[in-house]
């Protein structure tokens, strides 16, 4: 499908740029079939024949493993006649954030469906690369477009027929692909990076486990256990209250009604989305910044780089560090380091009682722990040489992972300068493929 001039105008998409052999389309026209999920009623936790993707599994160019997830079983599939997701479709979210991002659906070790407000799209092989349309999809000018595409009266919502409808660039077949395996080559980067720091990460708590939680310590064998209020533990650590093992801090929020709280601010200010977003170790920035002024004038507190930042309310056990000084909203424990328990002995303790921390929290609108609660937690200390010991093994674990860290938001930085070049013809593909 090429569309009229007249049209060419209001596309999401520049076109002055666009070669001569490029033609515009739709994804309904790319596609063999464009598809909702299914209005699945299942309250099942575990077992059954397909996992339920829903929306918060579809990330940008990613598929997100949130867990907790319902299944159905066989009959149930047979029965309503859903749709099995397959690889090579694209998953696309029909509801914020944001509003139309894709995800290319790859070999997955499960069999799933989706829930209705998560679109199936079939590319058609003979018209469009399905890589290259889920790049496209995700890219700014899309997203932009389902943006302004999207109605309802309390979240945004874009439908199955102006999904369809949304234009696309589309190139000829090899030009698409060799667009796709660009792009590709960034997200492998990128995968692999993820994959490292996994592995690191995994290697610390697995270190911290056997030594902390296990009590299997280098030496462990001739230390004898003795009794203790949380049960036995090696003789000469020691169970004191939480208050008087490290300091804790809270926080606030500034109002939003004063700009001069807000304008132009520098200071670090986190709320729990900046964690669960990110779900990553380490956090080299925030999402919101607040003024001098509005730190002065509100129950926001300044801690140093390298605490530990806790999410207490709602959603309780979100963790990463803070590699500058920072502050944060009130649904945040921040736990500050010393010389008994430094940084990453404490970031291993914080992760390993997250269950605890979700068992002593209460609300009826919803879980919260407060800070005078979290300081009446019972906290083990073992002995200082032992505590460095483990101290001086996981600082390199952690600060190799930052560095691929780092290295993921470069690549995802210069993926992303690059997309939207790419997909409107405004970099000759041919030249970086060479």
């Amino acid at each position: 499908m090429e569309m009229d001039s007249s049209k060419q105008s209001t596309l999401p998409f520049p076109t002055e740029s666009l070669p001569v052999d490029w033609k515009i389309s739709t994804v309904g026209d790319c596609c063999i079939s464009v598809n909702d999920g299914d209005w699945i009623e299942t309250k099942d936790q575990g077992g059954g024949d397909y996992r339920l993707l829903q929306i918060s599994n579809v990330g940008l160019g990613v598929f997100r493993e949130t867990g907790n997830y319902r299944y159905i079983t066989q009959a149930t599939f047979d029965r309503l006649s859903c749709r099995e997701v397959l690889p090579g479709q694209i998953l696309v979210a029909r509801m914020p954030d944001p509003t139309g991002r894709a995800w290319f659906v790859t070999p997955m070790d499960f069999r799933a469906i989706t829930a209705v407000d998560v679109a199936i799209l079939e590319p058609d092989d003979a018209a469009i690369d399905g890589r290259y349309c889920a790049y496209y999809l995700n890219s700014q000018y899309n997203l932009r477009h389902a943006k302004a595409r999207a109605g309802g009266t309390t979240r945004e919502r874009i439908t199955r027929k102006d999904l369809a409808g949304f234009p696309l660039p589309v190139p000829p077949l090899p030009i698409q692909r060799r667009i796709a395996g660009v792009l590709l080559a960034y997200d492998e980067l990128i995968e692999n990076c993820h994959r490292r720091i996994k592995i690191l990460e995994s290697m610390a708590r697995a270190l911290y486990r056997e030594w902390f939680v296990h009590f299997r310590f280098p030496g462990h064998e001739s230390v004898p256990r003795v009794p203790s209020p949380l049960g036995e533990i090696p003789q000469g650590w020691e169970v004191k209250p939480l208050a008087d093992s490290f300091e804790i801090s809270g926080g606030g929020t500034p109002s939003r009604k004063d700009a001069r709280y807000w304008e132009d601010g520098t200071i670090q200010w986190f709320s729990p989305s900046d964690l669960t977003g990110a779900g990553t170790m380490f956090m080299d920035d925030s999402g919101d910044h607040i003024t001098a002024l509005g730190l002065a004038e509100s129950s926001a507190r300044l801690f140093p780089a390298r605490s530990v930042m806790l999410t207490s309310r709602a959603t309780i056990g979100a963790i990463a560090i803070n590699t500058r000084e920072a502050c944060t909203n009130q649904g945040f424990i921040t736990c500050l380091p010393n010389e008994r328990v430094p940084l990453f002995f404490l970031f291993h303790w914080v992760t390993e009682n997250v269950p605890t921390f979700q068992r002593m929290a209460s609300g009826s609108t919803f879980k919260e722990i407060s800070r005078g609660v979290f300081k009446t937690i019972e906290f083990v200390q073992p002995p200082a040489n032992l505590v460095w010991r483990f101290e001086d093994m996981a600082a390199p674990i952690a600060e190799q992972a930052l560095v691929l860290q780092r290295q993921i938001q470069n690549l995802r930085h210069t993926r992303d300068l690059l997309l939207p070049r790419l997909l409107s013809g405004q970099i000759d593909v041919e030249a970086i493929a060479s």
